[in-house]
């Protein structure tokens, strides 16, 4: 079994104005002089995880990870709310990782993304295929409206009991309608008692999807201090309710783009809130990406998907810059 690399340290970062009085923190790790790789967090709005670095040999890859606008140590924080997510958008991200590779002097990066930072790693390299070296995505998703319509409304018919409670924290009028949209309403009410609730009880559907994964981390978007539960959540509402600004289908129409860029697609067969079928779509339409499905994971991993993660970014690490 493959085993993470130690836990290091950054040797820069900083924080970069990238318009509208928004700055996004980044640092980098490693190799000053390697293989550069770029970390897309998930969520929308989790922050990056800084145990990401931990799949990159040091000694090989020039490790950058960044916060996503609204979250982690980048400002201003979402869970204010006096902060506005106007300029928080797919587009706004994607031009926050174009100027951040500027900023850095990186031609080309790896990018390696899970989750929503599937999503965003696709529209990244879609605009910007010359400046992507090779693709890694862990748990892939497009946030396509039917993706969004299965994760809060579909997969309730394996957690009837659950989404009944995630359903009930809304106004009685707002049950039978998009609850998406529902909650963003709760989430920018003026009575803070209102948004914690609602959070609360996003977070709580969002771990009840997880629960059954005994091998991954079951409980893990409750897990966060009040702050960062708060961003996470304005964050994921304001883009779930928004179709994430794409158009339906558009990263699957548009894959072409991608054609000539390596790539190694991980999915758990026992993801309950992104079922395989997106990834397989993906892969039909990407002659370059390989899939691998994991038969024992759901959305947070298992030992076996962190091998495949291990070894595909290892390979790449091999073909130089």
């Amino acid at each position: 079994m493959a085993q993470p690399f130690p836990p290091i340290e950054p040797y820069a970062q900083g924080l970069l104005d990238v318009g509208g009085g928004n700055q996004i923190y980044w640092e980098t790790s490693g190799n000053p002089v390697g293989k550069a790789a770029l970390c897309v967090h998930g969520g929308p709005g989790s922050g990056g995880r800084r145990g990401s670095r931990k799949a990159f040999d040091p000694e090989v890859f020039r490790i950058v990870l960044f916060d996503q606008r609204g979250c982690g140590k980048s400002r201003p924080h979402a869970s204010d709310p006096s902060v506005g997510l106007d300029h928080n958008t797919t587009d706004h991200l994607i031009a926050d990782m174009e100027r951040l590779r500027e900023h850095l002097g990186i031609e080309r990066w790896l990018l390696y993304g899970g989750s929503w930072g599937s999503t965003l790693t696709l529209a990244y390299a879609e605009r910007y295929p010359e400046r992507v070296s090779e693709v890694v995505i862990v748990g892939v998703t497009m946030t396509r409206p039917e993706e969004t319509d299965w994760l809060y409304h579909g997969v309730g018919r394996l957690l009837p009991g659950p989404w009944e409670t995630f359903r009930a924290a809304l106004p009685e009028a707002d049950r039978s309608g998009n609850l998406v949209a529902a909650y963003s309403r709760l989430l920018n009410s003026s009575d803070e008692t209102v948004r914690v609730k609602a959070a609360r009880a996003w977070c709580a559907w969002e771990d009840a999807v997880i629960a059954h994964e005994v091998l991954g981390q079951p409980g893990a978007y409750s897990d966060k201090n009040d702050d960062a539960l708060m961003a996470f959540v304005r964050i994921c509402v304001h883009y779930f309710a928004n179709d994430a600004w794409l158009e339906d289908g558009q990263l699957l129409r548009d894959a072409h783009r991608l054609a000539g860029i390596p790539a190694v697609l991980i999915h758990g067969r026992l993801d309950f809130g992104s079922p395989l079928k997106t990834a397989w779509e993906l892969s039909k339409v990407w002659p370059d990406a390989e899939l691998k499905v994991i038969d024992d994971s759901g959305h947070t991993g298992s030992p076996a998907m962190q091998d495949a993660l291990l070894e595909a970014i290892a390979r790449f690490g091999k073909s130089g810059r």
